[in-house]
């Protein structure tokens, strides 16, 4: 099992098998990612990548243990961050996933509106009190793009984007789950 220790390029080469034109863009910011440990990830550039809805930016494929990414270089750092977290959400195992749901379910009982991505964003909107009840299918993936664009705003580097349209009250709840969850080492 490898194991990522920020900012060490020996380390990153291993927990990240990527071409050299990205491994120069992972560099800075797998310097700011919590301490990570797991089987190598591939990372790739997948030019008109798409999924069910139509093209996307980023893409985790869990089982294959790949990373396939179509973005510019702005949108990397970020792009590359969330797709990553889809692999910490597999392996957080269910305490974590249900502690992270019940912030989701304070803040959505506060009136919290807005997210920290698109991704999270649109899920949101098209909750309904009977998913929320039910942990639905769609409540469940909203937890998931939620952690995920959380992660990406914490650990991207990026400090501002048209996406991050949560509240600055609410974001410091979610800055302080992260810190009680990264006060170990997480699991890719």
């Amino acid at each position: 099992m490898a194991l990522l220790l920020p900012p060490s390029t020996i380390r990153l080469q291993r927990c990240f098998n990527a071409r050299d034109g990205i491994r120069r863009q992972l560099r800075p910011v797998v310097r700011a990612l919590p301490l990570l440990r797991g089987a190598p990830i591939a990372v790739e550039r997948a030019p008109g990548l798409r999924d069910r809805r139509g093209a996307v930016h980023g893409a985790a494929f869990l089982r294959e243990r790949r990373i396939a990414l179509d973005c510019n270089a702005a949108e990397f750092p970020r792009i590359f961050v969330h797709e990553l977290f889809h692999f910490v959400w597999l392996y957080a195992g269910n305490p974590v996933r249900h502690s992270f749901e019940q912030l989701l379910c304070a803040e959505l009982d506060a009136g919290c509106r807005g997210e920290l991505g698109w991704s999270a964003e649109w899920r949101k909107q098209a909750l309904t009190a009977a998913d929320i009840r039910r942990r639905s299918r769609r409540w469940r993936e909203y937890c998931c793009e939620s952690f995920c664009d959380t992660a990406a705003w914490l650990y991207s580097g990026v400090l501002r984007h048209p996406e991050f349209t949560l509240a600055a009250a609410f974001r410091g709840g979610r800055r302080a789950w992260f810190a009680n969850l990264v006060q170990r080492s997480l699991s890719i």
